[in-house]
């Protein structure tokens, strides 16, 4: 037969609550003891009857656990208020920060000539320095960037005036190689002019050098 599931509320019936607890209460230090044992665990157990009754287990000694219990939990009472003054203070930023992002979004949009029907004429003017102050210094990082893009093609050309120098030189002497080969040409071909003297017929013929 199948056993139901115990409805877990109090038992009103005072005798079957008094063998519950002992059997329960058996259970429980023998679980405990089993922990202890199998996985080499600190474990202590305090149980108090309904009368008062203390039943009590430790593996080493229940006094220096509740300690350690207690020095445990002061830690982690520290460490969860530092945690809370953590999440404090990034909410502090959080709201803060977006107040900046408002504040930059408003003035962002009177720059660009919105939202001006509010402003007083020292706001205005305000806002017409600050456009001049943001032009002289695009102005000026303009001219920054010219005269970096002149210098760079200067230095281009440098360059390049060097390579056609090296160019030209090449091609001087280059010339210069043509035009003794040309006039040495024409000794060369009158060196291999044929000198023999022919005399007589050509069947009778006698050379002489």
């Amino acid at each position: 037969m199948v056993r139901g599931k115990t409805q877990m509320k109090r038992i009103e019936n005072a005798a079957s609550r008094q063998v519950t607890f002992s059997k329960r209460r058996s259970g429980l230090l023998k679980k405990a003891f089993e922990l202890s044992v199998l996985c080499d665990a600190e474990v202590a157990l305090i149980i108090f009857s309904t009368k008062g009754k203390l039943y009590e287990f430790s593996s080493s000694s229940i006094t220096k656990t509740i300690e350690r219990y207690q020095k445990n939990a002061k830690g982690q009472g520290i460490k969860k208020m530092a945690f809370e003054e953590d999440i404090q203070h990034l909410k502090e930023d959080a709201v803060s920060m977006s107040e900046r992002i408002e504040l930059i979004e408003v003035s962002k949009r009177k720059l660009l000539g919105e939202n001006l029907e509010s402003c007083s004429i020292d706001e205005l003017q305000l806002i017409e320095d600050q456009l001049e102050r943001s032009l002289s210094n695009i102005r000026e990082k303009k001219n920054e960037l010219f005269k970096e893009k002149i210098d760079k093609l200067k230095e281009e050309e440098r360059v390049l005036e060097e390579e056609n120098a090296k160019l030209r030189e090449k091609f001087e002497q280059r010339s210069e190689q043509l035009s003794v080969m040309k006039q040495e040409l024409p000794r060369r071909q009158t060196l291999d002019v044929e000198t023999e003297l022919v005399i007589g017929p050509p069947e009778r013929r006698t050379t002489h050098n």
